[in-house]
Order: structure tokens, then sequence, then C-alpha cells
């Protein structure tokens, strides 16, 4: 299994768990917060590499 792979299933994990714990509306912040405040938090030539990445994924 691959490394992404594995980090998209301890997210969706993460994901029931929150929505099981807190109210609804708590966990969807939590769960759309934390990337959002992750990618502000990186300068401005990250975002933009990520962008590029993101993009040639697309491309493939």
């Amino acid at each position: 299994m691959s490394m992404n792979a594995k980090v998209a299933i301890g997210g969706v994990a993460v994901g029931i768990v929150l929505l099981w714990l807190l109210p609804f509306w708590a966990a969807l912040l939590v769960i759309v917060g934390v990337p959002v405040g992750a990618y502000l938090l990186l300068d401005s030539s990250q975002r933009r590499r990520l962008r590029r990445v993101n993009r040639k994924e697309l491309g493939r």
C-alpha cells in the first residue's frame, strides 16, 4: 500500500471518529480547517510548487 493511500485511510478514520465524538458542525470545522490552516502556513514558493505538482498529476 502506498504512503498516500495510508494517509487517506488515516484521514477518513479521523474524520469518522470526529463525526462520532463532536457535533457535525465542529467536526466539519476541524476536517476543513486543518488542511486550510496548513496551506496558509506555507510560504509563496511552497504554494507555487504545490499547485504545479497538483496540475502535473491532473494532466497524466
